[in-house]
Order: structure tokens, then sequence, then C-alpha cells
């Protein structure tokens, strides 16, 4: 399996000020490290494209997403899809990228999108793919405006119906927050918490689709998620259900 993955690294900028002077320092971090190599653990060849590369490595052409089995989108906003920099400096016109992944979809890809800040709507609704061409693919329905859901107190995911992707885990680990979001008609839902769906199935046409609605890594994702044992069997098998 051949899975593009893409999203979930960060830039912060910090000011530190000491008495009356003060100076600044950056800092680069990425999310899905061991997310990604679970994965590659589980035998799924990863071609992994963090936030700030979209604009460079996405590929430009239908024919070129079809060398990937599936596509996995992870805390980053449809803006990063939207604006390339062709676009927004030169006002040159180009492919749109979501809706090329909607066309991969259609004709059989597999398409997973994992919660964060700039998933789904995101934080003051800045993820915005409500409002995008992957409204119709997901299979979900997104809110207007802000769709986080903070649980500092967390929460377990619950077994919403049996299906050998969450068969077998026993209780789920503590999470800490989620895009609150409603499943659409004819999916599956696998996981809840209380009425919001947490894992969901669909499909798009011809090909296969899912949400995992908390995140992969902190801070949605507490370290009892990431430490716990079926981790990567989780990640895997969620992978590997889009192209069955």
């Amino acid at each position: 399996m051949k899975l593009l993955f893409i999203g979930e690294s960060w830039v912060i900028h910090m000011i530190h000020t000491k008495g009356y002077d003060s100076f600044t320092s950056t800092k680069y971090e990425e999310g899905a490290t061991q997310l990604l190599t679970c994965l590659k653990d589980e035998g799924i060849d990863v071609t992994y494209v963090p936030a700030h590369e979209v604009q460079v490595r996405f590929p430009c052409t239908l024919e070129e997403l079809k060398d990937y089995d599936a596509i996995v989108i992870s805390d980053i906003g449809a803006n990063s899809f939207l604006l390339q920099n062709s676009t927004f400096y030169q006002m040159e016109i180009v492919p749109n990228a979501l809706e090329l992944i909607k066309q991969f979809v259609a004709e059989g890809g597999g398409l997973a999108m994992i919660g964060g800040y700039l998933s789904f709507m995101g934080i003051e609704g800045k993820a915005n793919y409500k409002n995008s061409p992957l409204a119709e693919v997901l299979p979900v329905l997104m809110e207007d405006g802000d769709d986080r859901v903070e649980m500092p107190q967390g929460f377990r995911p619950e077994l919403a119906k049996k299906h050998p992707l969450v068969d077998g885990f026993g209780q789920w680990p503590t999470l800490l927050g989620y895009n609150r979001l409603s499943a659409k008609e004819n999916t599956d839902i696998l996981l809840q918490h209380e009425a919001d769906p947490i894992l969901v199935l669909g499909s798009y046409e011809k090909g296969k689709t899912a949400i995992f609605a908390s995140d992969c890594a902190p801070h949605w994702g507490s370290r009892e998620f990431v430490e716990w044992k079926h981790y990567s069997t989780f990640w895997g098998g969620l992978m590997k259900t889009l192209v069955k």
C-alpha cells in the first residue's frame, strides 16, 4: 500500500523577554513522527509531505496522485491547498488541489482526515473544509465556525458498532478533545463520545473514506493514546480499510 500523508507540522515563533531586553527564536516541529514510523512498521509505504511543503510537493495532476492508494490529511487547513504561491503571488491559473483529491477518491482512491486544530473546520473555523470540495467526499457533515470540543478532563471513546478494525482492543485510552461532527447517512460509526462520532467509515463514488475526529498526536492525542499497545495496529488497520 502506498500512502500520501499530508500535514502535522508547524513552526513556533517565540519572543523571550528578560527585563529590558528581548530576543526571538523559532523552532520547527512535526507531530506525526511516531505515527509514520508505526505505519511503516505495518508494511505501508508512506510519503510524508509536511504542511509547509504542500506548496512545492503536492502532486499537480490526477495522474501523479494515482501513484498512491490513499491520502491522509491531518491538521492542515484548506487554504494550504487552495492558495498556491503561483496563484496567490503571480495570479496564475492552476488545478484546484482539493478538486484533484475529490476526483482521486471518485475514481477509487482512499481518503482519511484526522482531527486537530486545522482539520474539518478547526479553530475559529480556519480549516474551512466545510466550504471546500472535500465536504462532499468526507463521510461526515461539518458545523459552521469553530468545531473544537476541548476535554481537559479526558474522555474514552466508546464502541458504537462491532467491526474488525476496532474489535478486540478493550477499553480505549483517554483522549483530550475532538472536532464535533455529524455522520452522513449510509456510513459506519465505529467509535463515539455521547452523540458525537469519533471514528467513521464511508465511501464516495468508487473510493473509500474515513475520519478520526480526535488527534493522532498530543495534545488531543494523549500520551496514554500514543503509548497504547494497540496504537500501531489501529492506525495500520485504518489505513488498510481505505483500499480493501
